[in-house]
């Protein structure tokens, strides 16, 4: 019996490109192996998992024996970002992909926005969330009007001064354009973007919070929580799924402070899910294509898995698993379109079974389902069977 199943999600870890990744603006992409030629990557517990073994890496070191199963997954949904990666993880693959603006947002759109707002809109294109900062928080803070910019995502982003408006303020303003963005504005994620400090050194806080859209069908967290399992989100979870079918959200302030925190819920008894996603792979480094950053914060992640790893229970399951790649090797600043590994491990789950290649991450949702013994509508397919002892 399966009591406790730990999904974490490395965000932004890609394992090499997908068939079509061309028609997403990539090529030749592969996080892992690029993170790999760092002096700072360092993973011996993802080896001794199995990660080498997987299909498609074809570097490293494999591991004479496997201690989990392991697979790599690839996405369905159309997209390659955050929202859309995790949602099919939990099960629910988007058809449609989510709507971007690499033009900034249409004048109609600002117009209710700054009516709803009562203030003046100004950047309204796409920017890096550093130097956005630098260009428009002077006239920012000078005029009071909001920074309001997108990315290559699905996303609107406000960025406020806590000298203009506080965190609270804020995010009413993310409430309104979450309200305001629908029909063909409806961006994955508002996001509010806190910052302090004096030009030009100004600094994101820590206050960060995405106002995710609903999913739009029944997702793992809602099969969990329906059969009155404990849902624990760990990190943008609850943001990602817009609080639905979460029972309990832990804030965390980087990597290290998430598997710190996921690694105490060991030590509470509980029946049910903690779904945790590791933000700092994909924002600290990937889209700031910063190679070393990025393995060494794998090789402290890996660190902190061995203390996972070493304080697992008989009736614990851990899947570590991707939401889409983040080379930062490649050109430009942006997701790469990838597929995803996974290591499936526990007392329960026989080691060194190869699951191939997944056709779709909505696999890992409706194997995880079938592990906590609910039940959930996706067209993915467990692969329980095949793994358990």
């Amino acid at each position: 019996m399966v009591k406790r199943l730990y999904l974490i999600v490395l965000d932004g870890f890609g394992i090499g490109a997908l068939p079509d990744a061309a028609a997403f603006g990539d090529s030749d992409v592969h996080t892992l192996q690029s993170i790999m030629k760092s002096p700072a990557f360092s993973v011996p517990h993802l080896e001794w998992l199995g990660l080498m073994n997987i299909e498609g890496v074809d570097a490293g070191r494999k591991a004479p024996v496997p201690v989990a199963s392991f697979a790599r997954c690839a996405e369905r949904s159309k997209g390659k970002d955050t929202t859309t990666g995790h949602w099919e993880i939990a099960g629910l693959v988007s058809d449609t992909p989510m709507p971007t603006f690499p033009g900034g947002f249409p004048p109609d759109l600002i117009g209710k926005l700054e009516k709803a707002f009562g203030r003046k809109i100004i950047c309204n294109q796409p920017y890096s969330g550093t130097e956005v900062l630098v260009d428009y928080g002077r006239e920012h803070e000078e005029t009071g009007a909001l920074i309001v910019y997108t990315s290559v995502d699905s996303v609107l982003q406000i960025a406020c001064h806590e000298r203009v408006a506080s965190e609270d303020t804020l995010y009413a303003f993310c409430r309104k354009a979450r309200a305001i963005c629908t029909g063909p504005y409806a961006v994955g994620r508002v996001i509010a973007r806190p910052f302090t400090g004096d030009y030009p050194d100004y600094r994101r806080t820590a206050g960060r919070h995405d106002f995710s859209l609903l999913p739009f069908g029944e997702t793992l967290l809602d099969a969990v929580s329906g059969a009155a399992m404990t849902t624990i989100g760990v990190g943008k979870i609850s943001d990602i799924f817009a609080g639905r079918g979460v029972s309990r959200h832990i804030a965390m302030d980087g990597n290290e402070d998430g598997m710190r925190k996921t690694i105490a819920t060991q030590d509470e008894d509980f029946r049910g899910l903690c779904f945790v996603n590791l933000v700092d792979f994909d924002m600290q480094y990937g889209h700031r294509r910063d190679v070393d950053g990025y393995a060494g914060a794998m090789a402290r992640f890996d660190q902190r898995l061995g203390d996972f790893i070493f304080r697992m229970g008989p009736e614990d399951v851990l899947m570590i698993t991707a939401d889409h790649g983040c080379d930062p090797a490649a050109p430009g600043s942006d997701h790469t379109r990838e597929y995803t590994p996974l290591l499936v491990y526990g007392q329960t789950v026989r080691g060194g079974v190869n699951l191939g290649t997944r056709s779709t991450f909505a696999d890992i949702g409706a194997t995880a389902a079938e592990i906590l013994g609910v039940s959930l509508k996706t067209p993915g397919t467990s692969f329980w069977e095949a793994i358990k002892k």
